[in-house]
């Protein structure tokens, strides 16, 4: 046997993923680190540990598995023998994850039969392509040069927003009596929650990702527009992928920035200029409501990544269910896990407190107008 544990021909093998397959960085996954594997041609993903990440991450057609073997040792100080080299391979072998094995066949679509009352319709053959054109044209607004001053003047605008937030209260209210008014912003609104969705996919294309469909999702009587991006969780960075998650809300935010304009400085009528003022509220709550950190919304998608887990809320939940009757196992979990965690909750609780009292705020002004 050789000094990396592998011997004969298996030491001089050189495995090779398959360029499809994904590596995401270590997430917490309870008390556990995991990786996250994906075969972007099928769609399967799984779970592995560091030490089957650290094998696999090397699987890279220049390195023999002596080589892979020697690094395995020098990191944990054991080495692998034949069996569990074999073991390791034929996993791989099986999912369809090696370079010179048969892929697997995607699986077959598990997707309900669209309904009347609910189902999806994707708009576009190659979502990927159409977000590349999209990207071409407006990915320049993603440079600092350009982002800089728009967030300036959406701060600006949110500013002015909260100031006069018993005004634009009032507006809400009234546009609810107007029937054309109210549908016209209705309309507006889901346009702005079409362009959030396509935001995700032009800032994810922008940091090296790939969109698998745009379409329309209906629940009768909601129909919205969706983007899935289908390898969010491996982009290169967590910063690429925090902004991949909230790139629609900030959409949402600089569609109001034209109406925002109109409504401070043009000279409107006054049916008009209420519905731009209910318009602003409202559309601030839509953008502001999608960063709240609860599954499935996009601020759980950012709460997830700056505390590196996956399944972050059912995570958080078992660890302090453990903390608070003082289970031992509570201690095993690792210590960013236990930071992570009640921050999680922390926070979530925070937001939602906020929430609520905004709600109130907002009730009592109303019936006090």
């Amino acid at each position: 046997m050789s000094a990396s544990g592998a011997s004969g021909a298996l030491a001089d093998y050189r495995p090779e993923l398959r360029p499809r397959v994904l590596l995401s960085d270590p997430l917490l996954d309870g008390a556990a680190t995991v990786h996250l594997i994906k075969d972007t041609g099928s769609g399967n993903s799984f779970k592995v540990g560091p030490k089957e990440h650290f094998l696999i991450a090397r699987m890279d057609g220049g390195r023999s598995l002596a080589e892979i073997g020697e690094e395995y040792a020098g990191e944990y100080g054991r080495r692998l023998a034949d069996a569990h080299w074999q073991q390791i391979l034929t996993m791989l072998g099986t999912k369809g994850l090696l370079a010179g094995v048969p892929a697997q066949p995607p699986p077959a679509p598990t997707a309900e039969r669209p309904t009347l009352l609910r189902g999806t319709l994707p708009l576009v053959a190659d979502a990927d392509a159409t977000t590349a054109r999209l990207h071409r044209y407006f990915g320049f607004l993603l440079s600092p040069w350009a982002m800089v001053p728009l967030l300036v003047l959406v701060l600006a605008m949110e500013t002015v927003v909260v100031a006069r937030s018993g005004e634009l209260l009032i507006a809400v209210r009234d546009l609810f009596t107007n029937p054309v008014l109210l549908t016209g912003t209705a309309i507006l609104l889901w346009v702005s929650t079409a362009l959030h969705e396509l935001a995700h996919g032009v800032v994810a294309r922008h940091y090296g990702g790939q969109v698998a469909e745009i379409g329309l999702r209906w629940r009768l009587p909601v129909v919205i527009m969706y983007c899935t991006v289908d390898n969010y969780l491996y982009l290169g960075r967590r910063r690429h992928r925090i902004a991949t998650a909230v790139a629609g809300a900030v959409m949402n935010l600089l569609f109001l920035l034209p109406f925002c304009a109109l409504w401070l400085f043009a000279p409107l009528d006054h049916a008009t200029s209420e519905a731009f003022s209910a318009l602003l509220l409202l559309g601030s709550v839509q953008a502001f409501a999608m960063l709240v950190p609860l599954p499935p919304l996009d601020g759980y998608k950012i709460a997830s990544q700056l505390a590196g887990a996956t399944g972050l809320a059912a995570s958080a939940g078992g660890y302090l269910r453990l903390a608070l009757r003082r289970s031992p196992q509570a201690a095993a979990y690792p210590s960013r896990a236990r930071i992570a965690y009640p921050a999680y909750v922390l926070g979530t609780v925070l937001v939602l407190a906020a929430v609520v009292a905004a709600a109130v705020a907002g009730a009592h002004h109303l019936l006090t107008a």
